[in-house]
């Protein structure tokens, strides 16, 4: 069995969470690492309470678990450390966030 780095690890851990969620097959392909090697690296930092969504979709498409992560990981900050956490894990500046269309639609139609 191959043995690999903590800094191999991280710069995976990185890949697979946001704003890049990169997918395992796409990290495998890159680094050249087997993906059940990647799905137990990902399983392992999700018990550990990382979040690590499962794929690359935007976060209205992740899994409920991984949304309540992010809900206990950043429920104790303030309005200054949640604004620095959405900068560096959300998304990047230049992908606008979408607006929903039950509000774009006004206030009477929700």
């Amino acid at each position: 069995m191959r043995r690999y780095s903590e800094a191999v690890k991280a710069d995976v851990r990185r890949r697979m969470s946001p704003p890049q969620r990169q997918s395992v097959a796409r990290i495998s392909e890159e680094l050249g690492i087997h993906v059940m090697t990647l799905y137990k690296w990902r399983k392992t930092w999700r018990l550990q309470g990382e979040v690590v969504p499962a794929s690359e979709r935007e976060p209205e498409g992740w899994s409920a678990a991984d949304k309540f992560t992010v809900v206990l990981e950043t429920a104790g900050f303030n309005a200054t450390e949640l604004s620095a956490y959405c900068r560096g894990r959300a998304r990047p500046p230049q992908e606008p966030r979408p607006v929903p269309r039950r509000c774009a639609d006004g206030p009477n139609q929700l």
